[in-house]
């Protein structure tokens, strides 16, 4: 099984050919140019001051279908939602209501296991709060992150039990997502993050890890888009172990691996991998 997984991701990168050294990489240093275009509502889901959400509605009537939007960071607390508002703001755009979530990270009182794990749990399911109120339609909900919030949706996509579920998205939408713990934890990324996102190791919480990791919740249960940047070098490697290990248990991710993108040109609605994203999640969410 594993040759044959590797020849279909060989075949999925060979449609995508495209000379490095022609494309121009964003580096994280681009997001402090962001915009940050203001929510229509900014809503708390809990009681801590992260625990809140920004809505954004499209225009027309509703009900409106809606994504759960979790960003990344390395799970860390220096990185908040601010560099997702320009993404958020373009998905409402093409009529997709957006509910763009702030959780406590590593570093936050509160933060890491299993805080952080309890609050994406909440936010999202606080849709179903506001459904009535915004017209929100709840049997099209997709959940959606980007690298550590990629990991988080993941996760969403197949929560443990012991986080009751009262919003049942309908798809992932997982943007280089960084979805295996227990080979992060092994590389020590982002100053060995995953030690403090876990409370310690692997062999020392095997469990939570099993409750955790992306590549741990699989099989999901409803369909998943995993877009890779193909000059990803950091974080490439790891969406690809997780599309492997979907495929060796019969699963059939979309994958869609961006020719000119690195980490960060797939949340920017200003590059060429936008419509490849934006593709995604509306067939996510049966939109025309």
């Amino acid at each position: 099984m594993k040759n044959l997984v590797t020849l279909i991701l060989a075949s999925i990168l060979s449609n995508f050919p495209c000379d490095a050294s022609a494309v121009e990489i964003m580096q994280s240093s681009a997001l402090d140019s962001f915009p940050n275009p203001p929510a229509d509502h900014v809503i708390a889901y809990g009681e801590e001051a992260l625990q809140f959400g920004e809505l954004r509605l499209p225009a027309g009537p509703g009900p409106h279908p809606v994504m759960v939007l979790i960003h990344g960071g390395c799970w860390l607390a220096e990185y908040d939602l601010s560099y997702f508002r320009k993404l958020a703001a373009a998905f409402t755009a093409e009529g997709i209501a957006t509910w763009t979530i702030e959780y406590r990270r590593v570093g936050d009182p509160g933060g890491g296991w299993p805080g952080t794990f309890d609050d994406v749990a909440n936010g999202t399911d606080h849709l179903a709060e506001l459904a009535g109120q915004f017209k929100l339609d709840l049997n099209r909900v997709l959940v959606a992150g980007h690298s550590a919030g990629g990991h988080l949706a993941i996760w969403l996509g197949n929560r443990p039990e012991q986080w009751p579920q009262r919003v049942q998205p309908v798809s992932v939408l997982a943007l280089a997502p960084a979805a295996d713990l227990v080979y992060l934890h092994r590389e020590k990324v982002c100053a060995d993050v995953v030690e403090g996102l876990m409370g310690g190791s692997p062999q020392q919480f095997p469990q939570r890890y099993q409750l955790a990791s992306g590549t741990a919740r699989l099989p999901l249960p409803i369909p998943q888009y995993i877009v890779i940047g193909k000059h990803d070098e950091s974080w490439a490697p790891v969406g690809h172990r997780y599309v492997e290990s979907a495929l060796q248990l019969g699963q059939s991710p979309t994958v869609i691996v961006a020719a000119e993108s690195g980490h960060f040109e797939m949340i920017d609605p200003d590059t060429s991998t936008w419509p490849l994203v934006l593709k995604a999640a509306k067939s996510a969410l049966q939109i025309n």
